[in-house]
C-alpha cells in the first residue's frame, strides 16, 4: 500500500518524534483508521522527505517517529508565478489545486475589475486558510516537497510592481500571439490570468506597459479554470520539466 504523505510545519530529525497536524491526524487516525507501525512520509517545505512510522494513532493524536531523511528533486527548473483573478465557487479551489500539481512556485490571487467575489477582514483570512490547505493537500498528493508561496490577494498594479520574473505573459483570447522560444531559457515566468469574463482592456494595457507579452492558446475561448492550467502545461513543456 502506498504510504501517505503528510506536510508538517516542524524540523525533521532522524530518530525524533513528530505530532501530526490536526487535519492529517484526523484523516489518518479516523478516516483511514491507521495503526501504530504504519509507514508514512513526512515533508516540511525544505525540499526533503522523511521516511517515518506511526508510533501512536488514535482519535486524540497521531505521532510519527522519523527514520531516514533524503533530499528530493521534484521541483521544476522554471519558477512560475501564477497571478490569477479570483473566481467564484469551487473554480478558484480547482485552479489552486491543479496549478500546484503542475509545479507553480508562487500564486497571487488578484482583485480585478471583473472580480465578483468580495473578500475582506475575517472572510478573507478564512479563505486564505482554505486555499493554503488546498495547496498543501495538492503537494501531499503530487509528491512535491516544497509548498508554493501563496500571497495575499492584491490589485493588479501591486502584483506587477512586486514581481521580479524574467519573462511576463498575460493570457487573453483577443491575442493571436502564441508562445515563441527565446534565445535562452528563462528561469522564472509570471503568468497573468483574469477572472470570469477575463481581464478588462485597461488591465491588459496596463500589463503590456509592465512588460507582459500577450499569450494566446488557440482559437477557442477557455474558461477561467481551464486557461491557466493549459498555459502552465505549455510553459512547463517548453521551459520546465514536462518536455522530457
Amino acid at each position: 500500500m502506498r504510504s501517505s504523505r503528510v506536510y508538517v510545519d516542524t524540523p525533521l530529525v532522524s530518530g525524533g518524534e513528530v505530532v501530526l497536524p490536526e487535519d492529517a491526524a484526523h484523516h489518518l487516525g479516523v478516516v483511514l483508521r491507521a495503526k501504530a507501525g504504519q509507514p508514512v512520509i513526512l515533508f516540511n517545505n525544505t525540499g526533503i522527505e522523511a521516511q517515518a512510522v506511526l508510533v501512536r494513532a488514535d482519535r486524540k493524536q497521531v505521532v510519527a517517529q522519523v527514520g531516514s531523511i533524503a533530499a528530493v528533486g521534484r521541483e521544476s527548473p522554471l519558477a512560475i508565478h501564477l497571478a490569477i483573478g479570483i473566481s467564484r465557487g469551487e473554480r478558484m479551489d480547482f485552479v489552486l489545486q491543479k496549478s500546484t500539481e503542475l509545479g507553480v512556485a508562487a500564486i497571487t490571487p488578484l482583485f480585478c475589475e471583473r472580480t465578483e467575489v468580495k473578500l475582506a477582514g475575517e472572510r478573507l483570512q478564512k479563505k486564505l486558510q482554505q486555499w493554503q490547505k488546498i495547496i498543501i493537500g495538492a503537494c501531499e498528493q503530487s509528491g512535491r516537497a516544497r509548498v508554493p508561496l501563496l500571497h495575499a490577494p492584491v490589485i493588479l498594479p501591486v502584483c506587477l510592481a512586486a514581481d521580479a520574473s524574467e519573462r511576463r505573459f498575460v493570457l487573453h483570447h483577443r491575442s493571436d500571439q502564441a508562445l515563441a522560444q527565446p534565445a535562452s531559457r528563462p528561469g522564472s515566468v509570471l503568468l497573468l490570468v483574469g477572472p470570469e469574463g477575463g481581464l478588462s482592456g485597461d488591465e491588459i494595457a496596463e500589463a503590456g506597459r509592465a512588460g507582459c507579452q500577450p499569450l494566446a492558446l488557440g482559437p477557442r475561448v477557455l474558461r477561467t479554470e481551464t486557461a491557466p492550467l493549459a498555459a502552465l502545461a505549455v510553459l512547463q513543456f517548453h521551459w520546465g520539466d514536462l518536455g522530457g
